[in-house]
């Protein structure tokens, strides 16, 4: 492996992670083609998906799929947490918006890897997590899913959630995302405070949460450069086909979409961020970029980093140490960012 520096390290995985690493890029590589299209009857054979289940796992947390708008196919799984026993009015729960990853092209809220990982926040965070399916890349591209995203915040708004769903604060609203669900978290998050009057906002942001955001643009970083071909999952060839499914037709990685570390306007009311970064991941370049930018615009920010972390290290059953930091770290952040108003440094 090679650092941001250039710099040649060798890194260990597990075998069974270097297993599942080969198949998770031969999928990718087999079904992503050069227009940016996908092969979905292919990519179905990996994908691992699971039902909802509205009855509480063993750490008590149920499922259950909800529509937000039928005319688009528009849905979400909504992950409840424990409630105490004999509670008959239990305290409401803040609420995590959650985009996964897949380069804006693949997967979905009912992918095996995102049901657990919500199912745990849900349980160890103790908020209510609405997982969005938002439409895919290239079939519906920019703006779409971010489209898509805001349409849940509405949702939210103005719909109750279903019976079982606990009480929940939509004014302790969490935004997350990994991967290009990271890209959507931030540009919905930017989209709502730019433009929902705070008067008429009975969903506010309390933060967001960019577990290995992606973004880009025209210049290659150094991290592109040094990882390209070595760090897996996630290399320059994989991460341009995917903006060019993505983006406009005709439009380059500089479309505001992407390139989100200039000088481009910040919502005034932007909210705290957290933001994780992965010393094996070809996007941290980037990612440092995006939270400086965020400092530099006066804007509370935390970076997390996981120096020896691949780019979507949580999908690895056996990186368990590594996941149970990441979801440690949001429960540390949720409940500051409820608690204080104090800037992230």
């Amino acid at each position: 492996m090679a650092d941001a520096h250039g710099r040649r390290r060798r890194v260990v995985l597990p075998w069974p992670v270097r297993l599942r690493l080969c198949a998770l890029e031969a999928a990718i590589d087999v079904t992503q083609r050069r227009d940016g299209s996908v092969n979905r009857f292919l990519f179905s054979l990996f994908d691992r998906r699971t039902p909802a289940d509205d009855r509480p796992d063993t750490i008590g947390v149920s499922s259950t799929d909800i529509t937000v708008d039928a005319s688009r196919g528009l849905w979400a799984r909504v992950f409840t947490p424990p409630v105490a026993e004999h509670s008959s009015s239990p305290t409401p729960r803040p609420v995590i918006v959650y985009f996964h990853g897949g380069g804006f092209q693949l997967f979905s809220a009912a992918t095996r890897t995102y049901d657990t990982l919500c199912r745990t926040l849900s349980g160890v965070v103790g908020a209510v997590v609405v997982s969005v399916n938002y439409r895919l890349a290239p079939e519906h591209r920019f703006p779409a899913a971010y489209d898509d995203g805001e349409a849940v915040l509405r949702y939210l708004a103005t719909t109750c959630l279903p019976d079982h769903v606990v009480p929940v604060d939509i004014s302790t609203c969490f935004i997350a995302g990994d991967s290009a669900g990271g890209n959507i978290a931030h540009h919905v998050a930017q989209r709502w405070t730019a433009t929902t009057p705070p008067s008429d906002n009975t969903v506010h942001l309390a933060g967001v949460i960019l577990v290995q955001p992606c973004f880009s643009g025209e210049e290659r970083t150094k991290a592109e450069r040094a990882l390209d071909g070595v760090a897996p999952v996630l290399n320059i060839r994989r991460s341009d086909l995917s903006w060019k499914a993505f983006l406009p037709e005709g439009a380059d990685r500089n479309h505001p979409a992407a390139h989100v570390t200039g000088d481009d306007a910040l919502s005034e009311v932007f909210p705290p961020a957290m933001v994780v970064v992965g010393g094996l991941d070809p996007l941290q370049d980037w990612d440092r970029r995006y939270a400086s930018m965020l400092r530099l615009k006066g804007k509370p920010v935390r970076v997390v980093e996981f120096p020896e972390a691949i780019h979507a290290f949580y999908f690895f059953p056996e990186l368990a140490d590594d996941s149970r930091k990441l979801v440690d770290e949001i429960r540390a952040f949720v409940e500051e960012s409820i608690t204080s108003k104090q800037s992230y440094a």
